[in-house]
């Protein structure tokens, strides 16, 4: 079994945001986004991946499509494989979260 302590792998950037690989297989694989203020992940899609952020502090806008949406602690937002997706920090404090995405877009060696 693994077993990961997310707080230990909560890390910042003062200039992008920063992304920790918290698990991964060759079906999935899930990280851990840290933004500072100001921080975004730029829009963009994946043809053949869904993806998953869950919000695990903080306040993010969430953009899948044309819709964007202020998203807090504890919520998540799917974005469906071949949606233009990404994500803002645009308030004063960090925003944390999970990300999952399947099937992995680079699957890993066995």
């Amino acid at each position: 079994m693994r077993v990961v302590e997310l707080e230990g792998l909560r890390s910042f950037q003062p200039d992008k945001m920063r992304k920790s690989n918290v698990f991964e297989t060759t079906r999935f694989f899930c990280d851990l986004y840290c933004l500072e203020p100001g921080q975004a992940q730029a829009p963009h899609a994946h043809a053949g991946e869904d993806k998953v952020y869950v919000v695990l502090e903080g306040e993010g806008t969430f953009q899948v499509d044309d819709e964007f949406e202020a998203v807090e602690a504890g919520y998540a937002v799917l974005a469906p494989r071949g949606s233009i997706h990404g994500v803002a920090n645009d308030g004063p404090d960090r925003l944390v979260c999970l990300v999952f995405m399947a099937p992995h877009p680079k699957p890993p060696a066995d």
